[in-house]
Parts: structure tokens; C-alpha cells; sequence
């Protein structure tokens, strides 16, 4: 099940074909659930946890192994160095396991994402996006892609190299806040219309479309 419905794509095609209408720039927009399964960081924070949780029985056993003799009746015994050592690593593995079925909650685990992490994975994402769908597909090699990734809340914009040379990348902040404005409000397909219409306000000042100029990327929204 997408993110929007049959009308809401429509909305955000004829954001597009508006913006195009005064440039020469073509405008594609992609819409992720996600940018990465991040099952490397959730292995990390597992094994984090995991060598912790070990660390700690390892440097203060006294008190597991009295709670252990009293869940056996009671009876104190010695517990002889290869005991505590399987004790240990067993009391490790189950840390790791009940880490990683934890993280299986997705709210939790991309909570416990880095925010650097998800930056970087997004913005690998769109540019990724943009090799395929974008660049230097264009006669001019003026595409933009707009990419937005739901769970992790996050946006790029990625220009083509004829536009990135003419236009600092900081230009498009007024089209992220006001697409983010949007979609932080629950309303994706009018946050993505309000970013093509500002991006598309950029690219007619410095890319005026022609008389002959032709659509050469589609118009409608790409949801993946």
C-alpha cells in the first residue's frame, strides 16, 4: 500500500507539468518508505549491548549467582571459572537476540538510528535515484530530482551538473521548508507540489524554457 492515492499522484503530475510550463528544466519527484533496512546499525547496537551487558556480569557476577543459587533452593555452591564463562557469554547471546528481535519494531529501531546515519543513507538514496532516473538524461542535463523518505523524515534535492554549476546547492532551502511545512502535517502530496513549485520558480530564472523545448522526463511521481 502507497503513501497516496490515485488523485494525490495526479496532483503532484500536474505540479510538475505546472513547473515545467516556464522552464527548460525537467522535475522528477521519487517517494520512499525508507532509505535502507539499516540491519548493520541494528546489528552494531546488538553486539553494543550485548559486550555491555557481558562487561558488567563479568566486572560484578556476586549478585547473579546469588540470585542464581536462591532459584535453586537456596543451596550456595562454587561456581568454577568455566561455569562463570559459559554463564557470561551465554547471558551475552541472549542480550544480542532479545536486541535484535527488539529493533524488529521499526518506531524503535529508527529511533535508535544515528541522525548523521540516516543523512547520509538518504542522501546516498536520492543520489542513487538521480543516476538512474535523471542524470544526464536530458538534452541540457538540467534534471532535478526531489526525494522524500518517510521513515526517516528527510528530503534532497539533486541537480544535474548543468544546473549544480549555476545554482548553490543552499538556493533550494525555501523549496525543503516549505515541501517539509507540508508534509509535516500529514499533507505529502501538497508538500511535494509546494517543492516543485519553488524548484520550478529556480529553474525558470536560470533555465527560461524554450519555444521548442520537449518533456523529456515523465511528469508523474515515482513512489518506491
Amino acid at each position: 500500500m502507497g503513501y497516496l492515492n490515485e488523485k494525490q499522484h495526479r496532483l503532484v503530475t500536474e505540479a510538475v507539468a505546472a513547473a515545467e510550463e516556464q522552464t527548460s528544466g525537467e522535475i522528477v519527484t521519487v517517494l520512499a518508505d525508507r532509505s535502507d533496512g539499516y540491519t548493520d546499525v541494528a546489528l552494531w547496537w546488538a553486539l553494543a549491548i550485548s559486550f555491555t551487558v557481558m562487561s558488567l556480569l563479568a566486572a560484578f557476577p556476586e549478585p547473579v549467582l546469588d540470585w542464581l543459587d536462591s532459584m535453586m533452593g537456596g543451596w550456595s555452591s562454587e561456581w568454577t571459572r568455566g561455569q562463570v564463562l559459559s554463564l557470561v557469554l551465554g547471558v551475552g547471546l541472549g542480550a544480542l537476540l532479545l536486541a535484535l528481535a527488539v529493533q524488529l519494531w521499526q518506531p524503535l529501531k529508527f529511533r535508535m538510528i544515528p541522525s548523521p546515519v540516516t543523512s547520509q543513507r538518504v542522501r546516498d538514496a536520492a543520489i542513487k535515484h538521480f543516476k538512474v532516473g535523471a542524470e544526464r538524461r536530458t538534452h541540457g542535463r538540467t534534471g532535478v530530482l526531489l526525494y522524500l523518505s518517510m521513515r526517516e523524515h528527510r528530503a534532497e534535492i539533486v541537480a544535474d551538473e548543468a544546473i549544480a554549476t549555476r545554482v548553490p546547492a543552499e538556493v533550494w532551502g525555501e523549496a525543503m521548508v516549505d515541501m517539509l511545512a507540508e508534509v509535516s502535517k500529514g499533507c505529502i502530496a501538497e508538500g511535494l507540489g509546494a517543492g516543485v513549485r519553488d524548484v520550478g520558480i529556480v529553474l525558470a530564472e536560470h533555465f527560461p524554457r524554450d519555444a521548442d523545448d520537449q518533456n523529456e522526463l515523465p511528469d508523474r511521481l515515482i513512489e518506491v
